[in-house]
């Protein structure tokens, strides 16, 4: 039996530089922003995107969420907001995700996975051929989208787990993690880092009491088997 290594956490759904300025005071590692999404919820300005990322460290991994599929748009709002990753809801086509590092030189590419089937393996599997770090969702390609259960969804970690084996290239888990789930979550998928949206939120805001309760779950004593 061995202790887990250290897991990163990446605040999603950041709506404000107060916002992200709170989180990474606490020593969160990202910050994720909500460009588009397919039930257009959460969605910020491009504007307030970079205004996010001028106001955290350049250490801080800064991510902006996106379901547009357009390489030219992708550009665009790289430049645009500054972010050093741009996380893709749906995948690229092929020679697309070649296509934007050729117009983007420097851009991290994370993309989402949805982890609702078996496939989800294959399919991960395929992508992380083009992309540099995989996202463990519990959203569904086709509605009703996560972003429409204010709560969050959990998935099979156990897949989510297979996944993560099989797969060198970090992994970061998401889909309705909380205080009270997270300690588990990071025992059976064993992910480089966490992402978490509504566990951390209340009355629509950040909220420092759920951040450092999440943060303390993360930081347990974690082992693994």
């Amino acid at each position: 039996m061995s202790f887990v290594p250290p897991v990163k956490v990446k605040v999603c759904c950041i709506a404000s530089p107060d916002e992200a300025r709170l989180a990474v005071s606490f020593g969160v590692t990202a910050v994720g922003m909500v460009d588009e999404t397919p039930s257009g919820e959460g969605r910020i300005p491009v504007e307030t995107i970079a205004e996010i990322v001028q106001a955290v460290p350049r250490r801080t991994g800064t991510f902006v969420l996106t379901a547009t599929t357009d390489v030219d748009r992708l550009e665009e709002l790289y430049r645009a907001t500054g972010v050093n990753t741009v996380q893709l809801w749906d995948p690229l086509q092929p020679g697309e995700y070649e296509r934007l590092r050729n117009k983007a030189p420097g851009i991290f590419i994370a993309q989402s996975v949805h982890v609702m089937e078996d496939e989800a393996l294959d399919t991960a599997r395929e992508i992380a051929r083009h992309v540099d770090a995989l996202v463990l969702d519990s959203g569904d390609s086709e509605p009703p989208f996560r972003w429409q259960n204010p709560a969050g969804q959990t998935h099979d970690w156990e897949l989510s787990r297979r996944i993560s084996d099989a797969i060198h290239l970090p992994i970061l888990l998401a889909g309705g993690l909380t205080q009270d789930n997270v300690g588990q979550a990071i025992r059976v998928v064993r992910p480089y880092g966490v992402d978490v949206c509504s566990g951390v939120r209340k009355d629509g805001q950040l909220d420092q009491g759920l951040l450092v309760a999440f943060l303390e779950a993360v930081n347990g004593p974690q082992t693994r088997s």
